[in-house]
C-alpha cells in the first residue's frame, strides 16, 4: 500500500527492483569494505519482514501468536522469536521468498519494524530541537513547542519509517537462498529459529 508521503514525493515512480541491482552495485562499489554484507542485510531483512507476513496470514495460525513474533537480521540470515514450528517456519520463509521476488515488494516493510520506532525518536528529536531554536525561550512557549514536536513526530513517523525501510534498510532479496533452519539460542541467550541464508550472484545486463 503506497503512503501519502510516498505519493507526494513520487517515489513509486523510482525504477523499479531488478535481479542484478545488488551484483551490479558490489561490483560497482567494490572499494567499500563489506559493501556485500551490507546489501545482503538489506535483502534478509526484507525476507524477515516477508515471512512475519506469511505467518501473520495463514488461518492456522492463531492472530494473537503472529502480534508475538519478532524478528532480529543479520548478514548471515535471520533470528525469528515466537511460537513456531520448524516446518512451519521453513514453508513461510520459501513462500515469503518467492512472493516477494515475485513482485509483491510490499512484502518488504513492516509496520513493526524498529525502523519505525528509530525514524519516530530522530524525528521527535530533530522538530523539538528545531522548535526550541524557533519559539521564544519563555517556558510556555518552549512547552508549547515540545508538545507540537510530539505531535508531528507521531503523525509523520509511520510513513517516513516505511520510506525509510523502503528505500534504506530493505531490498528485494533476488540474491538470498534459504539454507538450514534451526532453534538455537541469539547472542542474549533467548531462544530462536535462525534461518540462515547464501548468497547468490546474479548476471548482469550488458
Amino acid at each position: 500500500m503506497t503512503t501519502p508521503i510516498l505519493d507526494f514525493f513520487g517515489f513509486d515512480n523510482l525504477t523499479r527492483p531488478t535481479q542484478a541491482q545488488d551484483t551490479e552495485l558490489i561490483q560497482q562499489l567494490a572499494f567499500i569494505p563489506g559493501i556485500r554484507d551490507i546489501l545482503m542485510l538489506r535483502q534478509v531483512h526484507a525476507l524477515e519482514h516477508a515471512t512475519v507476513w506469511v505467518l501473520s496470514e495463514q488461518s492456522s495460525y492463531q492472530s494473537t501468536d503472529s502480534q508475538l513474533l519478532a524478528g532480529f537480521s543479520t548478514e548471515q540470515g535471520f533470528y525469528l522469536y515466537g511460537h513456531l514450528n520448524q516446518a512451519t517456519l521453513r514453508s513461510a520463509v520459501n513462500i515469503a521468498l518467492q512472493r516477494l521476488t515475485g513482485g509483491e515488494w510490499n512484502l518488504a516493510v513492516h509496520p513493526r519494524c524498529g525502523t519505525n520506532v528509530s525514524t519516530g525518536i530522530l524525528l521527535a528529536a530533530g522538530l523539538a530541537v528545531g522548535f526550541h531554536l524557533l519559539l521564544p525561550r519563555g517556558p510556555v512557549e518552549q512547552m508549547l513547542g515540545l508538545g507540537l514536536a510530539a505531535t508531528m513526530a507521531t503523525h509523520l513517523a509511520p510513513d517516513v519509517g516505511t520510506l525509510a525501510q523502503r528505500y534504506l534498510t530493505t531490498a528485494i532479496p533476488f540474491n538470498l537462498a534459504v539454507g538450514n533452519i534451526k532453534l538455537t539460542q541469539d547472542a542474549w541467550g533467548k531462544a530462536a529459529y535462525f534461518v540462515e541464508v547464501s548468497w547468490i550472484d546474479r548476471a548482469t545486463i550488458n
